[in-house]
């Protein structure tokens, strides 16, 4: 007979409950959706990007769950890097805990490559920008 815990079904549950939020955008129009999802999102919307395939995972609490999302979609995290989008001043913020990648010579929470940069910055302006 399996045995569990109330705690553990209690952090599965939160768990699902946030994945089910999270929208992989492949094309520009999906910002309205996405902020009549999450109407907390017209402020600020972590977005995770993939730029190898030119997509965003966003609408999540955290960007590690965005991760996890590309990544069951066929994303290779290599190319998946973190930001903050402010829809309302169209300003990014570079930065996510899954950015720090010692190997890939980013070692802190900002990215600190300008080609990678600007591979996110493109992308989510294409599908979130004005």
């Amino acid at each position: 007979m399996l045995k569990s815990s109330g705690k553990k079904i209690a952090v599965l549950s939160a768990e699902v409950m946030r994945m089910q939020k999270i929208m992989i955008i492949r094309k520009k129009g999906q910002k309205e959706e996405l902020i009549k999802l999450h109407p907390k999102n017209k402020y600020v919307i972590k977005v995770v990007a993939d730029i190898s395939r030119g997509i965003l995972a966003a609408g999540g609490e955290m960007h590690v769950d965005e991760e996890k999302i590309l990544l069951e979609d066929g994303s290779m995290q290599k190319y998946l890097w973190g930001a903050n989008y402010y829809p309302k001043e169209n300003n990014i913020e570079y930065i996510s805990i899954i950015n720090i990648r010692p190997e890939a010579n980013n070692c802190s929470q900002e990215i600190s490559d300008p080609l990678v940069k600007e591979s996110v910055r493109k992308i989510i302006i294409e599908l979130l920008g004005p």
